[in-house]
């Protein structure tokens, strides 16, 4: 490899390796992380390439003060991200809301393995989905995507970046084991291919900016530290100028514009591909790994005359709530493969609120589901069905 920031072409890399060429080809020019299993490969690459480019690899001494050099370095003005998998995930909570509420812009990517606590350290799991949307205190919204290939790997991250970069605040890419190590052709585009986003930056005079004074949008433009604009930043509950407001009044403003920031540009954040949803009398919902697997099945399944259909989540958080919603009243059935016991169909139960059958096919982890597997959810799924049309 080259010490290019961008290494166009085809080239054979795992999705670490691709994690890694997505945020230098998207301009990310540090990184902060501590080594961990399955995710150690991303900023080993990091490591190699950054300073090859003008930009700053740095180990910390856990991942705690990881994700704090990551919002340091993003207030200095730097596209900045580091890289985890669980145990270190847990750690970088506390961080991550400090990022939220002081609207940081900056990636961190989890490729999952499984747990609780150590765990499997070489192989796989889904179990951080939820621990990604509500692992830290307090009420917030979050940004996560899913990519289920080493190609995704490369373009997600690089939508990662845009996404914290428009909307102001850390952006979480939840991949897991099996993506991040899996050995494919990714294609790296021309970097004038590239869609790169940068934050905006105040126009005004420094005496007159407020640092989180916003408008319509909700999101407050962002100077570097450095450039003569007064900043203050701090994780407690502040106003428009970043001074702490110890009062309920405050908190409201405050987290009504934080929360309103995501819900009311859902639509820009939501990605998703749909296969044979028209008329399909089960959908299967998937996302990361379980994606591979669920489209084998899906045409296996079509093949023999079975009307299934599949919903693929790019973007798990915010979730795809009106589109399950609006489906729930059209299909008979959701079939859900996941490596945990039970997340994200949890989800999709709740959003169909009872107007179509939920099944989850749970998986413990170390490994995924075979296409078999699902094939046979999808039967068990029209078994149940069947059940239910006879006690009615």
């Amino acid at each position: 490899m080259t010490s290019e920031a961008v290494l166009t072409g085809e080239h054979f890399i795992n999705g670490d390796e691709a994690c890694a060429e997505g945020a230098l080809a998207v301009g990310c020019r540090f990184f902060g992380g501590y080594p961990i299993t399955p995710a150690t490969e991303v900023a080993e690459t990091m490591a190699r390439r950054l300073p090859a480019v003008g930009g700053i690899f740095i180990q910390m001494e856990d991942e705690i003060a990881s994700i704090a050099a990551v919002l340091g370095a993003a207030w200095g003005g730097a596209k900045a991200m580091t890289s985890t998998s669980g145990p270190g995930f847990s750690l970088m909570m506390e961080n991550i809301g400090l990022g939220l509420v002081t609207e940081t812009p900056c990636v961190i990517v989890n490729v999952q393995r499984g747990g609780p606590s150590t765990g499997l350290p070489t192989l796989c799991s889904q179990g951080d989905m939820m621990q990604a949307r509500w692992g830290s205190h307090g009420h917030y919204e979050i940004i996560a995507i899913s990519p289920s290939s080493p190609q995704e790997m490369f373009n997600f991250t690089i939508r990662a970046f845009n996404l914290a970069e428009t909307f102001r605040m850390p952006v979480l890419v939840m991949a897991d084991e099996v993506v991040g190590h899996t050995l494919e052709r990714v294609t790296i585009p021309p970097a004038e291919e590239i869609v790169v986003v940068n934050r905006k930056k105040p126009t005004g005079s420094p005496e007159t900016y407020l640092p989180y004074k916003t408008d319509s949008s909700f999101i407050p433009v962002l100077p570097d530290a450095g450039d003569g604009y007064k900043i203050h930043v701090t994780g407690l509950t502040h106003d428009e100028r970043g001074y702490p407001g110890m009062d309920a009044k405050t908190q409201e403003t405050m987290m009504t514009r934080l929360i309103q920031k995501v819900r009311k540009n859902r639509d820009q954040i939501l990605d998703y591909e749909d296969y044979f949803l028209d008329g399909a009398e089960i959908v299967i919902v998937t996302y990361g790994s379980s994606v591979r697997p669920a489209l084998r099945a899906m045409r296996g399944l079509r093949e023999d005359g079975i009307n299934v259909g599949l919903l693929k989540l790019n973007t798990v958080w915010p979730f795809a709530e009106d589109l399950i919603r609006k489906l729930a009243k059209k299909v008979e059935a959701f079939v859900v493969p996941e490596v945990n016991f039970g997340q994200i169909s949890l989800e999709v139960e709740r959003c169909s609120s009872g107007q179509a059958l939920t099944h989850l096919i749970s998986h413990a982890g170390g490994g995924i589901h075979t296409p078999q597997q699902v094939v046979e959810g999808v039967k068990e799924t029209l078994r149940m069905l069947g059940s239910k049309r006879t006690k009615k």
